[in-house]
């Protein structure tokens, strides 16, 4: 052992981490410490590897002076390399982390991805991080990378039981306590007891090569509810913002997602947390527009009043109201068919596949559809305003025409389905289709907005095993999932490479404790009593794990007051951060979008779909058999949307489902 020749300086740090040694910590510090390393082969240029409750430490001591880029660059090195011998355990590399630690001095900073500590800090900083294993993964991990890297050893090992004798088959003696599965399970379990903000971010072992792979291009990585997209992509941006010298944005569709998944990454990797963008794509693009000098109105009532102005004086007299009355369906027609694909002429609208649209238009339909479109334009144009789309449209505008340095190193879109075709063509040409540039993580059955598209139509072409399929759902029971299923189940979708898929797709399952409660009351009083009754039996602490989700903005406000006149804390999801808090996350189905919760409850959770059956079975308008029919082809998208929205707001539950209902 040579760390006896260390300075002053560097045996007081070593002191403070045999301190931590003492209360579970496992140390391996390298014997060739205090100037006699080498660079030999397979050799850790790292004084110390420390295991222990807040995950895998890779640590420098310097007795004093700045960080040399030198010595930077080898301890990333050897981060690198630790991580790489976790891999095979299975364990997210979001779980290394390299310091440097500088002896007689008070310093807490970061040099890029390390994190800087002085000799007083480096305990209390160890300490207070948040806990990622368990006492027995800590001991097989400190073992697995005793071996893998031999010049590092225990100096606490004389502390403890003596090892075996050597196995006749030549096998490690301590290779019985690495259980890769026994490993892989504790860590499971550890998560599931934790807070749901800290299980949202647990990444299955199975997924790390996933996060680590390196793509030849633009990749997707898709699959059913609960398969972990979205904890693959969080923690692919950090892999990515530790490896590149740039820019990450990690965009998606809903305002709110953004906020939480920022909490996460910087709960999960403080040290690169700065240099990933989290935003909604509408804000991104109206902030790049802006620098850009490109003048945006945007003004959402305004260009609705004009929409409305246009149906009445085009819309409400023409073909269209036999097909479907309500103007509402033509809106998203002009927002999700014509504006968000893209398309400026006739002759494109009137070829264009209207993918998950149900009511088949003849063409003097869409040319009627054309005019209403044309009327929109025109009075918005008066008025001076732009909407969403046209966001959209100028910021991939100008993307195009003035392409200018990379803004970013990579681009990862979450929940993708539920953006438009122009948006997913912006933010492709962002990155274009450089190696590892552009990553798409979402499932054509969580789609929550009518339209849809084909990657190809946004000229992103996914190969080989640049398309990842998810088969495995680490969230939702047996009981939970089919329930949800059962929604869904003779709703076959296409999906963003055009496949047809049904309804019930088949997983794997790791979870199989969760329970599904169904509650019918005759009357909304009785039915809210029971809610009451149900949200109150939650054992101490359950409210912050736990989600009160509703199909409409006027349903919350009924439950708000609800749970304000019954004293039960509420947070609106609008304003959750991913923070965890003591009250129930009240939202609608869309905006639960991306979360998890432990227990959901979903009060008359089968009223909208009752009242739409009942719509449909009622008829059409005015108008003949004709008209009937294509109303009911409406009705019945409305529905499979709802339905689609419905599972949506199931699949967030893992322990607790409770469905309530009132006969109609």
């Amino acid at each position: 052992m040579r760390w006896e020749a260390a300075g002053e300086g560097e045996q007081r740090v070593l002191a403070q981490l045999l301190v931590l040694a003492a209360r579970g910590w496992r140390l391996l510090v390298d014997r060739r410490w205090a100037g006699t390393r080498t660079a030999g082969a397979g050799a850790l240029p790292a004084d110390v590897l420390l295991v222990g409750p807040g995950g895998v430490f890779v640590i420098e001591v310097k007795a004093g002076g700045e960080p040399g880029d030198e010595a930077a660059a080898g301890l990333l090195a050897a981060t690198k390399a630790a991580e790489s011998a976790v891999a095979s355990l299975g364990m997210s590399p979001v779980a290394v982390q390299p310091l440097m630690v500088f002896a007689g001095r008070s310093l807490d900073g970061s040099l890029g991805r390390t994190r800087l500590l002085g000799e007083h800090e480096i305990g209390p900083v160890l300490l207070s991080q948040r806990h990622r294993l368990r006492v027995e993964s800590v001991r097989a991990i400190a073992d697995h990378l005793g071996r893998v890297f031999p010049d590092h050893t225990d100096p606490a090992a004389d502390d403890r039981q003596a090892p075996s004798a050597p196995d006749p088959r030549g096998e490690s003696p301590s290779d019985g306590l690495f259980d890769l599965e026994g490993l892989r399970d504790a860590a499971l379990q550890g998560a599931m007891r934790a807070p749901i903000e800290q299980w949202m971010t647990f990444l299955h072992p199975d997924q790390v090569a996933l996060v680590r792979r390196n793509w030849s291009g633009p990749a997707r990585i898709s699959g059913p509810a609960g398969t972990g997209k979205t904890v693959v992509a969080l923690h692919r941006a950090v892999h990515l913002a530790r490896r590149t010298t740039g820019r990450i944005l990690y965009v998606t569709f809903a305002n709110n997602l953004p906020r939480v998944q920022s909490t996460f990454l910087r709960t999960m990797a403080p040290a690169v947390a700065d240099r990933v963008d989290f935003r909604s794509l509408h804000s991104w693009a109206q902030e790049f527009l802006q620098e850009r000098g490109v003048p945006v109105r945007l003004h959402g009532d305004k260009a609705e009043t004009a929409f409305s102005l246009a149906w009445k004086h085009v819309g409400r007299e023409s073909r269209l109201a036999g097909l479907d009355p309500a103007p509402a369906y033509w809106r998203e027609e002009i927002d999700y068919v014509i504006k968000g694909r893209g398309l400026t002429r006739f002759e494109e609208y009137a070829t264009v596949p209207r993918r998950r649209r149900k009511a088949s238009l003849h063409l003097t339909h869409r040319q009627s559809v054309w005019e209403l479109y044309e009327a929109y334009e025109s009075l918005r144009g008066e008025r001076g305003v732009h909407d969403f789309n046209d966001v959209l449209s100028l910021a991939l505008a100008e993307a195009e025409s003035r392409p200018g340095r990379p803004r970013y190193a990579a681009v990862i879109v979450d929940e993708v389905q539920d953006l438009t075709l122009v948006g997913v063509r912006l933010l492709h040409a962002l990155v274009g289709d450089v190696p590892n540039g552009l990553l798409l993580v979402g499932d054509g059955q969580q789609t929550v907005y009518p339209g849809g598209f084909r990657l190809t139509d946004a000229g992103i072409d996914i190969r080989g095993d640049r398309g990842q399929v998810l088969r495995t759902n680490y969230r939702n029971s047996k009981q939970i999932l089919d329930a949800a299923l059962t929604v869904v189940a003779d709703d076959a979708f296409e999906d963003l490479d055009g496949t047809r898929t049904p309804g019930r797709r088949e997983v794997d399952l790791t979870y199989h404790d969760g329970d599904v409660v169904r509650v019918t009351r005759p009357t909304v009083d009785a039915h809210d009593g029971e809610l009451l009754d149900a949200l109150r039996s939650l054992p101490d602490g359950a409210l912050a794990d736990t989600a009160l989700l509703c199909p409409s903005v006027r349903a919350i406000g009924h439950y708000q007051r609800l749970l304000a006149q019954a004293g039960i804390p509420v947070c609106q999801l609008e304003h959750y951060d991913g923070r965890p808090v003591d009250a129930v996350k009240l939202g609608t189905y869309r905006r639960a979008k991306g979360l998890e919760f432990k227990n959901v409850f979903l009060p008359r959770h089968d009223a909208v779909l009752a009242n739409g059956t009942q719509a449909e079975r009622a008829g059409g308008p005015a108008g003949g058999a004709a008209a009937g029919t294509e109303t009911q082809a409406t009705a019945r998208e409305r529905e499979e949307l709802w339905r689609s929205q419905l599972f949506v707001a199931m699949t967030r539950a893992r322990d607790l489902l409770w469905l309530g209902s009132v006969p109609t």
